[in-house]
């Protein structure tokens, strides 16, 4: 068999496997099997290679963040900040869902994660939502799509592993993806404002200015520890005090403290047991990312890149219907894998091709986040909205039509403006004194 045949139907064997709803890690090493049996590929000098790849401190951050959001669920921290806001907008019809919103928007400033928003909000605010008249799978869909945009509010995730790969600027990967994420956040709580007029909600009483301001002056003031967190993380990382993986570690370190003394939500057997769900969740991606980079790293030796740039050119030249391309290609592989695998696998095949059309690499950084942050409520691979499912008890068909709404109308167009819009991804980078 020929080179191209062996990774198409490496490709096609791994595609299948995912088809099936298997274990990820499975699924690529299947792959990998495939290749060291059929193809010239030794697996002990992949072995050699990624373990050099994946000793570096930039690839610590992902398991840091992932730690931090799990603290931070259990500390009470995602508590506080949920009262402190809801103290002020509580009281408006529609409120709440925009409380909904804004907090995932912060949890995901926190974590860097999707998850964090679902599992650390998810079981207070929806819950409540459904006492004030909100059905519950419009509740569960409104935090579901919320928290994809901790993907996307920085510090990410998927940015630190597009960074790693590409060996970019991870800050100015974060900043790419901002002012996306702060738009999809203000079209959110727009199109929530107007779909929950439909609802008979029961709002808190408004009460007189004095009780009003006393009562979010409390909240405020007990939200502080809470709040300093994002400073902390966002702050230290932005003013060049800590890296991301520093930041991530003081994150996770300071959710402790306030867990154990300060928010008294947890015990030091709490914090353990946190300790082992993150781990869990840690090895698991871990597993997947060495896998992923074996993977690729064979696609880079069979000369795979440039075969799909030949591929992509023989369509047509167009700059613009090639991003179009690109754009359903990425949303067709955030459907099937989740948004780490994605960047890990299609940043390096996809990279010569952006050179080629004259992308800055930090453009098609934010292009990729935002594609592959939708997969994460896109059937069937939606791991983010499956989890969203649990924990707010709905059914399927009851969260399918506001999630499609909320997607279609806040999401996909800033897909496409982000797309065909650079200064969209590239304006606050700019700003931060980036060349790019």
């Amino acid at each position: 068999m020929t080179s191209l045949s062996i990774i198409l139907m490496d490709v096609i064997l791994l595609v299948f496997l995912l088809m099936l709803s298997i274990p990820l890690p499975v699924c690529f090493a299947g792959a990998l099997l495939f290749l060291s049996l059929f193809g010239d590929v030794s697996m002990k000098t992949m072995l050699i290679w990624v373990f050099s790849q994946s000793t570096g401190t930039v690839l610590l951050a992902s398991p840091l963040f992932i730690l931090a959001g799990t603290y931070m669920g259990g500390s009470g921290i995602a508590k506080r900040l949920l009262d402190c806001v809801d103290a002020f907008v509580g009281h408006i019809k529609s409120g709440l869902g925009v409380v909904a919103v804004l907090v995932c928007a912060i949890m995901g400033a926190i974590s860097g994660s999707g998850f964090t928003g679902v599992a650390a909000t998810g079981p207070i605010m929806i819950p409540k939502m459904e006492e004030q008249g909100y059905p519950r799978g419009y509740a569960t869909a409104l935090v579901t799509v919320s928290s994809v945009l901790g993907l996307l509010i920085p510090p990410s995730v998927v940015m630190i592993m597009f960074g790693w790969v590409t060996e970019c600027s991870i800050l100015a990967c974060f900043l790419s993806t901002l002012g996306p994420g702060l738009i999809i956040t203000a079209l959110f709580c727009i199109i929530h404002v107007f779909w929950s007029r439909q609802f008979d909600l029961k709002v808190t009483e408004k009460k007189p200015f004095g009780e009003f301001a006393s009562n979010a002056g409390k909240m405020t003031f007990k939200a502080v520890p809470a709040l300093i967190m994002p400073l902390i993380i966002l702050g230290g990382i932005y003013g060049g005090v800590f890296t991301p993986t520093e930041a991530a570690a003081m994150a996770a370190i300071y959710s402790i403290p306030i867990g154990l003394w300060v928010y008294k939500a947890c015990t030091f057997k709490g914090f353990l047991a946190m300790t082992k769900e993150a781990t869990s969740t840690v090895g698991s991606i871990m597993v997947m990312i060495v896998c992923c980079l074996m993977l690729s790293r064979v696609f880079t030796v069979y000369r795979v890149p440039e075969l799909v740039l030949e591929l992509l050119m023989s369509i047509t030249t167009n700059k613009y219907i090639l991003l179009f391309i690109i754009d359903v290609f990425l949303f067709i592989v955030g459907m099937i894998v989740n948004d780490t695998t994605g960047v890990l696998i299609c940043a390096p095949l996809l990279m010569p091709v952006m050179n080629q059309l004259g992308i800055s690499p930090i453009h098609f950084a934010s292009i990729m986040g935002v594609n592959l942050a939708m997969g994460g409520v896109t059937p069937p691979y939606a791991s983010i909205l499956y989890l969203g499912m649990r924990i707010g008890k709905a059914e399927f068909h009851e969260i399918l039509k506001p999630t499609m709404t909320f997607l279609i109308l806040g999401y996909v167009p800033i897909v496409f403006l982000v797309t065909y819009w650079p200064d969209l991804a590239l304006a606050i980078p700019r700003m931060a004194g980036f060349a790019v």
